[in-house]
C-alpha cells in the first residue's frame, strides 16, 4: 500500500469516525431534551457501563485478529481465513459467557450504584453486548485487511441508523426505549458487513487459494489469546480511567442531576478524543506492518508523523472548547445543563492528555509491546480513583474534573517516555513548543471575544485562522504538506 493510498484511507476514517461521533452528539442532545438531567443520568450510567463492558472485553480477540491478519493479508490469504475462523470460535465463547454473566450480575451492580432500580435497565441493556461485538469483529476484520473505505462506509451507516433508532425510540418509548436502541444499531451493522463479507469479500479471498490450502491452513489460537488478554487488560483499565470519575460522581454524590450534569460534561468534553480515535484505526495495522518487516525507519517516521499532526491539532481543538464551554453546552443540550460548562472547561484538557497517550499505547500494540500499555493505564487508573475519591468530596464535579486532567497528564507523560525509549524517537522539543506558544496566543486573544450563543463559532475560525497562521510562518507547517493534503482531498480518483 503506497503512503498516498495510506493517507487518504486514513482521511476518510477520520471523516467517517467524525460523522459517526457526530451522530453519538446529536443523540446526546436530543436524548438528553427529551429525558431531562435525571433520567438522562440513568441513560448515561446504564449505556456507558454496558458498552464500556463490550469495548473492553469483547475488543481483544478482534484486535488480535487485526493486527496478524494485516501482517500477512496480501502474502497468504489461506491464512487469513484461518486466523478469522479461530477468531470466531473464540469470541463467540466470550461474548457468549460476558452476555450470561451480565445479565445475572445486573442487580449487584444496581446495588453497588446504589439505585436498585437500575436493575431492569441493565437487563435490558445486556443485548447490547452481542450486537455490539458482532459489528466490532466486522470492523476490526477489516482494518486487518487495510479494507478502510469499506470500514469507513459501514461506520456512516451505522451513524444513520443510530440516529433514526434511538432517537425515535426515546420518543415514543423515553428511557427504555433509547437502551434498546442502543441494540438495535449495530444489530443492523452487523448484517450488512456479514453479507458484504459472504458474497464479496470472502469470495476473493477464495479466489486466490486452492482447496487443499484453505483445508490445511491452521493458525494456533493460543497466538491470538496471548496477544488479546493483554489488549483486553488494558481497554478494562484505560476505559476505567476514563470512566471512574462518572460513577464516582454517582457513588459519592447520590444524585442523578449532578451525574447527569457531569455526564453532559464527559459526554462533550471527550469530542477530540472520539475524532483521533480513528487515527488508532489506521496506526495499528501499519505500525504491525511495518514492524513484522524490521523497517524500523517507516515505524519511526509514522510515529513522528503522526505525534506532530495530532498535537498540532489538539492544542486549538481544547483552547477552543474551554474557552467557549457554555455556548457548546448550551447548543448541545440547552441552558439546563449550563452547570456542566466549568468541569467541561477543565475536563477537555485532560482529554487532549488522553488522546496522546491512547494513540501512542496502539503504536505500543501494533509493535506487539502490548504490556507496556496495559501497565500504564492500570497505573493511572489508580491515581485517577484515589484523586477522584479525595477532590469531589471537596470540591464534587469540579473536583473530578481536576483529578481525571491531572491523572491523565501523567499517563501521557509516562507514555511518550516509552514511545521514545522502545522505538529510539527523536521528539524535537523545539518544535512542540512553537506549536505550545500558538495555543498561547490563540488563548490570550480568544479572551476578547464574546461567548454569545452561535457568534462564537464565528470567533473560533477566526482563532484557528491565527493559529494555524502563526504556525505556518514559524515554519510548522509547510507549503508542500497543505497542496499534498489538498489534492488528496479533492483530486479525482484516476484509473
Amino acid at each position: 500500500m503506497s503512503k498516498q493510498h495510506i493517507a487518504k484511507s486514513a482521511l476518510w476514517v477520520v471523516i467517517s469516525e467524525i460523522v459517526f461521533n457526530l451522530s453519538g452528539y446529536i443523540i446526546h442532545s436530543v436524548v438528553g431534551r427529551i429525558l431531562g438531567p435525571a433520567d438522562y443520568g440513568r441513560y448515561g450510567l446504564v449505556v456507558t457501563l454496558t458498552t464500556m463492558v463490550i469495548i473492553l472485553i469483547g475488543n481483544g480477540i478482534p484486535t488480535a485478529m487485526a493486527k496478524y491478519i494485516s501482517e500477512i493479508f496480501d502474502s497468504n490469504p489461506a491464512m487469513v481465513l484461518a486466523i478469522k475462523r479461530r477468531a470466531i470460535f473464540l469470541q463467540s465463547a466470550i461474548i457468549g459467557s460476558i452476555t450470561l454473566l451480565f445479565y445475572l450480575l445486573s442487580p449487584l451492580i444496581a446495588r453497588i450504584l446504589g439505585d436498585p432500580t437500575l436493575t431492569h435497565l441493565f437487563r435490558i441493556s445486556t443485548l447490547i453486548i452481542p450486537a455490539f461485538a458482532a459489528a466490532s469483529f466486522y470492523f476490526s476484520y477489516y482494518t486487518g485487511l487495510h479494507l478502510f473505505n469499506l470500514q469507513s462506509i459501514l461506520k456512516v451507516s451505522r451513524s444513520a441508523v443510530k440516529v433514526i433508532a434511538i432517537i425515535l425510540l426515546a420518543y415514543f418509548f423515553h428511557l427504555k426505549g433509547s437502551i434498546v436502541g442502543y441494540i438495535l444499531a449495530p444489530a443492523s451493522v452487523f448484517l450488512i458487513a456479514w453479507l458484504i463479507d459472504r458474497f464479496s469479500v470472502t469470495k476473493k479471498i477464495r479466489a486466490q487459494i486452492t482447496a487443499q490450502k484453505l483445508e490445511t491452513a491452521s493458525f494456533p489460537w493460543q497466538k491470538l489469546t496471548n496477544y488479546a488478554w493483554q489488549i483486553i487488560i488494558f481497554f478494562l483499565a484505560y476505559e476505567l480511567l476514563i470512566s471512574i470519575d462518572l460513577y464516582l460522581v454517582k457513588g459519592i454524590l447520590h444524585s442523578d442531576y449532578q451525574t447527569g450534569i457531569y455526564n453532559a460534561a464527559l459526554t462533550v468534553g471527550r469530542i477530540p478524543y472520539y475524532i483521533f480515535y480513528a487515527l488508532t484505526v489506521i496506526l495499528l495495522p501499519t505500525i504491525s506492518k511495518s514492524t513484522s518487516e524490521n523497517n524500523h525507519a517507516e515505524t519511526n517516521k509514522i510515529i513522528n508523523q503522526s505525534l506532530k499532526v495530532m498535537i498540532i491539532l489538539l492544542v486549538p481543538a481544547v483552547v477552543l472548547m474551554s474557552v467557549f464551554a457554555e455556548p457548546i453546552i448550551r447548543i448541545f443540550y440547552t441552558s439546563k445543563y449550563i452547570d456542566a460548562a466549568a468541569p467541561m472547561a477543565i475536563l477537555v484538557g485532560g482529554v487532549g492528555f488522553l488522546t496522546i497517550f491512547y494513540v501512542m499505547s496502539f503504536v505500543s500494540n501494533g509493535a506487539g509491546k502490548t504490556k507496556r500499555p496495559m501497565l500504564i493505564s492500570i497505573f493511572g487508573l489508580v491515581i485517577n480513583t484515589i484523586l477522584n475519591y479525595i477532590l469531589i468530596k471537596k470540591y464534587a464535579l469540579i473536583g473530578s474534573a481536576i483529578a481525571t486532567s491531572i491523572s491523565s497528564l501523567i499517563v501521557m507523560l509516562v507514555a511518550l517516555y516509552y514511545i521514545r525509549k522502545d522505538f529510539k524517537i527523536t521528539l524535537k522539543i523545539k518544535n512542540y513548543l512553537k506549536i505550545i506558544f500558538a495555543g498561547i496566543i490563540m488563548y490570550s486573544l480568544s479572551l476578547f471575544f464574546s461567548q454569545g450563543r452561535f457568534i462564537f463559532i464565528l470567533w473560533a475560525i477566526i482563532l484557528l485562522f491565527i493559529y494555524f497562521a502563526i504556525l505556518y510562518f514559524m515554519g510548522e507547517i509547510e507549503k508542500e504538506e497543505i497542496i499534498f493534503f489538498r489534492k488528496m482531498l479533492f483530486r479525482k480518483n484516476n484509473k
